[in-house]
């Protein structure tokens, strides 16, 4: 089989440490990659005076799939997040987050796995923002038909590939009766479409937090607009140990990047004790995505047996006194070890 071109965007902070790890572990795991590096985030906008430069949004075009460590965005002031335009630039319309308990890490929460399911292009998070006198700004909220439909469309298609049952619509349209209101209606009218093979039922975003709180099992795929499926998407991943163990994926109709959802984590970064898990099994969703379900699940099932059997070399995040590299090392020798099967 011919190596995959796939853009490598090492990104800023703790992003060249874990992404890199994914690197080795997609080696590990017989993946033939040829890698195009180019600059994303805060170093790129240091470099090229864009934190999003020409260049790279290009190679991904011609590649039509990159791996992206996470990238900073300054908070109030400065450049624009290099996330949000990624995601504009290239029309990656739907952010998937599968957020499911890993074995030997365990919670009170019991057992979960749901996958949330984000509109990724409006809401919010479109940065319609204005100063309309000192002291008072308006942040407009743009709900679009086209954008609710598609990613509602995207939702039970993904639910009927991956063997899901049951789609909850995420939606506050007892107050924005209008814009939640249409996303809420292009859901249901998608369910329509669907015939009835996928369950579908929808609850106010309030009353979804305390749901995931008190019995996360209750949900499998969350359908979420771009802002709601931001926060919950946070609040799944603590429910299972942290954005340390949560991968995600950007999906458009020409291309796809994959990153794990957490931060730059500056205040470790350098220190060689950085999380790599949310980075690997973002890479395992990349393989999927390429057509290698096989290496998917070798290296799913290599990090499971690493965060059952071996405890001790875990990262501090998540209780352990391992480093990055010791915890990458051994997630390769167990994906190695691991039968090249369906």
């Amino acid at each position: 089989m011919s190596a995959h071109q796939v853009v490598f965007l090492a990104g800023d902070g703790i992003g060249p440490e874990v992404a890199t790890a994914a690197r080795k572990v997609l080696q590990a795991a017989g993946v033939e990659i040829e890698w195009i590096e180019k600059d994303l985030g805060l170093g790129a906008f240091h470099k090229h005076g864009d934190a999003l430069p020409t260049e790279t949004l290009e190679a991904i075009r011609a590649c039509g799939v990159a791996l992206k460590g996470p990238t900073t965005t300054p908070i109030g002031t400065g450049h624009v997040s290099a996330n949000v335009r990624l995601r504009k630039e290239l029309k990656l319309f739907a952010n998937v987050r599968p957020v499911k308990t890993v074995p030997g890490l365990e919670t009170s929460h019991g057992p979960v796995d749901m996958v949330i399911v984000r509109e990724n292009t409006e809401s919010l998070y479109a940065g319609h923002e204005n100063e309309v006198a000192p002291g008072v700004v308006t942040s407009i909220k743009v709900i679009t038909e086209a954008a609710c439909r598609r990613i509602s469309d995207f939702a039970f298609d993904y639910a009927k590939k991956w063997g899901r049952h049951e789609i909850t619509a995420v939606h506050k349209a007892n107050i924005m009766k209008l814009a939640d209101g249409l996303f809420l209606d292009c859901a249901r009218a998608a369910s329509e479409r669907d015939g009835g093979n996928i369950k579908f039922n929808d609850v106010l975003v309030d009353a979804l937090c305390m749901h995931m709180v008190t019995n996360p099992s209750r949900y499998d795929i969350l359908l979420l607009e771009n802002l709601y499926g931001d926060i919950v998407s946070d609040l799944a991943a603590g429910l299972i140990g942290g954005l340390g163990l949560a991968p995600g994926g950007n999906y458009g109709v020409d291309c796809a990047v994959f990153e794990a959802i957490h931060g730059t984590a500056p205040d470790i970064a350098g220190q060689g004790i950085a999380n790599p898990i949310a980075m690997i099994l973002s890479a395992a969703m990349m393989c999927h995505y390429l057509g290698d379900p096989i290496a998917y699940r070798r290296i799913r099932r290599g990090v499971a047996a690493v965060t059952r059997e071996h405890k001790d070399l875990l990262t501090p995040d998540l209780g352990g006194s391992g480093t990055t590299e010791g915890l990458t090392e051994a997630i390769m020798a167990a994906v190695q070890a691991q039968p090249a099967v369906a």
